[in-house]
Formats: C-alpha cells, structure tokens, sequence
C-alpha cells in the first residue's frame, strides 16, 4: 500500500476525505496523490519478513513468481519502494534485499465503492478489498474480501496493514499481517523507513 503530495485526490483521500481526522500529519503527505512527473521514493529495514512456517512455503513460492510474497523466514531486510500515480492508480514497486538475492513485489491501489481496491502481483492475480480507517493517528486497512484471478476465495487469510508515523525515531513504521482461520499466522512483514516525492 502506498502515498505523495499532489492536486489529483489519491486513493487514500478519495476514501478518507482530503485531510482525514486524527491521522497524523506527516502521513497526511504520505497518503495524498504524488504529481505528475514525480516518483516517491524510500528505504528502510523490516525487522521480519516472511514466516517460520516452512509447511507454507510450497505456496508461497508460487505466489512468489507473480511478484506478491515470498517464501522466506528473514529478519533486518534491507529494502526500497518506489510509488508512481496516474491519476487514478497509484503503482507501488518494493524491492527486498535479502541476502540470497533481491525479490520484487509489486501492486496497483485505486479507490472504489468507498474502499481500497489493492491488485497485487505482476498480473494482478490477487485482488483484495480492503476497509480503511484511523486509529491512534495511523491508518489501518482491513480486508473485507480477496479473489484469485477474480475467484472470491473463501476462508481466505485476513490481511490487516498498519502504517503509523514514529515520532521517537522521526521515521515511518509498516506492518503487514496474513492471518488464516484456524491457523493463524501465516505471513507477515514490519519496519520503517524514510520517504520523500522527487522528480522523476
């Protein structure tokens, strides 16, 4: 999920309103629309990625090829994000840097029916909706319903992202959580980073 500084409403602001209550003012900047001509770029470190689950693995890897997660159990993760917008879809591109090699993961955001609509992997072969919300100054989403390949798919892991604003380390915070009924925890990934809009 991803962000900017622009005229055009981004997703997020087409969702929460331009300047939504109680979200902290520099995510404020984060979550509105990135002007034409520019790119947001950032970096940082994820304390985990992945999960120690390794009978999941299987799995993974495949949703690994289309560039959606990975099968992986890695801690301090160096990796780096750029977010390009339309208009109307706001393209994320996150690069991981583990240490047997970079793996890229790749999604496209827009607004619709007064939710986010996330299309991730290459092809967008994972669609999840996803109710946003303000909590404690951070925004929170929630997914309401995923589909494969435009499949709804039932019982499917709960997806919550939570992207907060750390005013100890001035630094963004991330974290992303796949929870399964009746398993639990299955994937996930959590760190900080830095960020600003540049020209392209």
């Amino acid at each position: 999920m991803t962000p900017g500084g622009g005229s055009a409403l981004s997703p997020w602001q087409h969702v929460l309103g331009v300047a939504p209550a109680g979200l902290h003012p520099r995510l404020r900047d984060y979550f509105s629309a990135i002007p034409a001509g520019s790119v947001g770029r950032g970096s940082g470190t994820f304390a985990r990625v992945g999960t120690p689950r390794r009978l999941l693995w299987p799995v993974l890897a495949l949703l690994a090829r289309d560039g959606i997660v990975f099968p992986v159990w890695a801690r301090d993760v160096p990796f780096a994000i750029e977010n390009r917008f339309d208009g109307e879809v706001l393209r994320a591109r996150r690069t991981f840097r583990f240490a047997r090699g970079d793996r890229v993961m790749v999604d496209a955001v827009v607004a619709r029916d007064g939710r986010i609509v996330d299309r991730l992997g290459r092809g967008g072969t994972v669609r999840a909706e996803l109710a946003a919300g303000v909590e404690d100054g951070a925004l929170v989403l929630r997914s309401v319903r995923i589909a494969w390949r435009g499949i709804p798919i039932p019982f499917a892991p709960r997806v919550t992202l939570v992207e907060r604003w750390d005013d100890a380390s001035e630094r963004q915070h991330v974290a992303l959580t796949l929870d399964a009924p009746l398993i639990g925890r299955v994937y996930e990934y959590a760190g900080r980073f830095d960020y600003a809009v540049e020209d392209e």
